[in-house]
């Protein structure tokens, strides 16, 4: 993936933040106990800060959520790499992940993956992350994306009640994987 570049290829910025991405997989992702190679790699090559208002691109290797818009928030990196180590990808995979937000986790799911379809049911959001990403949808995530089902896995960040569970779990191949987290407050 290529999303940083200048004209020759490299930039003062884009070699900082690479060092500094290559040190947060280490320090807070592989050291904590994440093993899964292909997520570590995939970690390693997505640019974070690009998905971040310029305000707080300094940031991106922090280990810690941070504001995006809509009052929403950029996941914190371990726990990106945790959700994506329990998908269990071998690579070349069908995902839908529900709740694109600012399409980070959607392009690190996209280093693995053959497919990755996200869908964002905040305009503001989904609009962003389609400027950086492919196959953003803005719709209700409720519903899932049946069009493209199956699926060998299914990340919903935000959960939701059982009746959307099983909808997305009728999205999945015969032995796929639905993660789907509790929300919090």
């Amino acid at each position: 993936m290529a999303l940083l570049a200048s004209k020759d290829g490299r930039s003062g910025a884009a070699d900082s933040f690479a060092s500094l991405r290559a040190k947060m997989v280490e320090r807070n992702i592989a050291a904590r106990g994440v093993q899964d190679e292909l997520v570590l790699e995939a970690m390693r090559k997505v640019p974070r800060e690009l998905f971040l208002p310029k305000n707080l691109r300094e940031f991106a290797y922090e280990d810690l959520p941070l504001s995006i818009t809509g009052e929403q928030t950029i996941s914190q990196p371990y726990i990106v790499a945790v959700m994506l180590e329990a998908l269990m990808l071998k690579g070349g995979e069908k995902v839908l992940e529900i709740g694109a937000g600012s399409g980070y986790t959607a392009a690190v799911l996209s280093e693995i993956a053959a497919e990755v379809f996200t869908v964002e049911r905040l305009g503001q959001l989904a609009g962003k992350a389609a400027a950086i990403l492919a196959r953003v949808l803005h719709a209700d995530g409720t519903k899932g994306r049946p069009e493209r089902s199956p699926c060998q896995a299914i990340v919903a960040a935000a959960g939701g009640p059982p009746r959307v569970l099983q909808l997305l779990k009728e999205q999945l191949k015969i032995g796929g994987r639905l993660l789907a987290c509790e929300p919090i407050g």
